[in-house]
């Protein structure tokens, strides 16, 4: 019995020949685009700014959405450069633009494909690692927070868990969707691809000047200014939403670089990578961010106690002995001057205060084992209960919020995730065998030990794209681990099958 085809294929075939090789000349394809003019016409002057977004939806968010979903290594690296760009866009878009539903709708198709994919494939041992079930201990712990007793409001909860829960399994979809070194090299090119663009324009932000539309977003809130404007001097954060994020990342790139020059590459590479690194730090100052200031010699520390030989060494020693002359040193440079308080926290007065606002909320976490709860402090705080206490407490630093918002038994839950994390990494550093995954498992390992670093001062990973590349940084650092476990059982295979010929 033969099968008819359904349809006229003919016409089919002839309506995409005409379109992609005979350059619309058929007429069916001319009229086809007519109709499209006047209904794209019709609906941006009926509808205006609505009628026009509602084309750029079908012409151009379908298809992205469809590519996010089907094909999860584009969906990854739109992530990535949503992520860097999204607090930047907020500053020239209308203020009632729902902006930050991009990086929601982002993760939720990433997810959806994951799951898809899981139908057919049904392979869950890329997860049976201690990281793995650690993050779903940490993320299990969140989601019971919202039967909290003493928690102000229930929709604090679900605004901080559908940003930071969310988030948290794209650790997950990372790990199952990163599957080559050809893929985890294109990963960490296009991230410091994006973090020399957000060097580039903190410098030119100092040296320049504000675009106009920068300088309208930092002075439309008083408050705002306040807080940048420090010593006469306005910290600059590039692309960023503060100073402190652009820090940190400036601080990861430059880690990423100095590692990678440890690797096998080519002299050439190296000297770009320097530089790299150099123009990092340099830009990182602008920031006026203290706390970054410590994680570099910190990360570096690490660094000589992982990788321990006498090159290593020596490069340390030299390093640390140019970073002691620069915080003795006199000078009138107000970015230096700020840079060498850093390293004597006790003369600055932020620091005091926030030493003190940590000493009065001591009895409140002691007397909460599980906090007040998700959201009660910073932006949801504010906004759900703003007459709470907790809502005008500023936490500051990440470990504090922990313990404050999920209280010490959430904060001991909280520190040994972070010490699974670190621990896993450098035994993954230690038994990778190929040497180019091993370069990538010391950078995240550093990157994650900077991080851990960068909490206490600092809330490290809450913003924007910190909170995606610390669990991307965690996942680079597993799959590093699987694809070398894989290489080396072939090439065990292989040597087994030689063996057995030869024999």
């Amino acid at each position: 019995m033969r099968i008819e085809p359904t349809g006229d294929t003919k016409l089919k075939s002839s309506f995409w020949k005409d379109l992609l090789v005979q350059k619309f000349s058929h007429p069916f394809v001319l009229l086809i685009l007519l109709i499209s003019c006047f209904a794209v016409s019709f609906l941006t002057y009926k509808l205006q700014f609505i009628g026009f977004g509602a084309v750029l939806v079908l012409t151009i968010g379908l298809p992205i959405v469809f590519a996010i979903t089907v094909y999860p290594e584009f969906g990854i690296c739109v992530l990535i450069v949503a992520s860097f760009f999204i607090s930047y866009a907020s500053e020239f878009v209308p203020e009632e633009a729902p902006i930050g539903l991009i990086m929601d709708v982002t993760t939720y198709l990433l997810i959806l494909g994951f799951f898809i994919k899981q139908r057919t494939e049904r392979n869950w041992t890329y997860f049976k690692n201690p990281v793995s079930y650690m993050i779903l201990v940490w993320l299990s712990f969140n989601l019971l927070e919202f039967v909290n007793p003493a928690a102000e409001s229930r929709l604090a909860w679900v605004y901080t868990v559908r940003a930071f829960g969310f988030i948290m399994l794209m650790y997950y979809v990372f790990v199952y969707q990163i599957r080559t070194v050809k893929f985890i090299k294109t990963i960490l090119k296009l991230w410091l691809f994006l973090d020399v663009l957000a060097g580039i324009s903190a410098f030119q932000q100092e040296n320049f000047g504000f675009f106009p539309f920068e300088h309208k977003y930092l002075y439309s809130d008083p408050l705002r200014v306040s807080l940048l404007f420090i010593n006469g001097h306005m910290r600059k954060f590039g692309i960023f939403s503060d100073p402190v994020t652009f820090s940190y990342n400036m601080v990861i790139g430059a880690l990423m670089c100095i590692v990678f020059m440890m690797g096998n590459l080519p002299t050439k590479k190296k000297v770009i990578l320097g530089f790299t690194a150099a123009f990092f730090l340099y830009v990182m100052l602008y920031s006026g961010t203290r706390a970054a200031y410590v994680l570099i010699p910190g990360a570096l520390s690490m660094l000589a106690v992982i990788n321990f030989n006498k090159r290593v060494l020596i490069s340390t020693l030299i390093a640390g002995a140019m970073l002691g002359v620069l915080i003795v040193m006199p000078t009138s440079n107000p970015l230096i001057k700020r840079f060498q308080t850093a390293f004597n926290p006790s003369d600055d007065p932020s620091y005091n205060v926030r030493a003190e606002n940590q000493k009065k909320i001591k009895p409140f976490i002691l007397s909460h084992p599980i906090g007040g709860g998700l959201g009660s402090v910073g932006v949801w705080g504010r906004r759900f209960s703003p007459n709470s206490m907790l809502a005008k407490f500023p936490p500051d630093s990440g470990y504090v919020r922990v313990a404050v918002e999920m209280g010490w038994l959430g904060l001991i839950l909280f520190c040994t995730h972070f010490f699974i994390i670190l621990k896993t990494g450098i035994n993954f550093y230690f038994s990778v065998k190929n040497p180019e995954l091993k370069n990538y498992c010391l950078a995240m390992v550093l990157i994650l030990f900077a991080f851990n670093i960068g909490n206490f001062p600092q809330q490290a990973i809450v913003q924007y794209p910190s909170n995606i590349l610390f669990y991307l940084a965690i996942s680079i650092m597993v799959v590093c681990k699987r694809l070398d476990d894989q290489e080396q059982e072939k090439l065990q295979q292989q040597n087994t099958a030689q063996a057995t010929i030869t024999n």
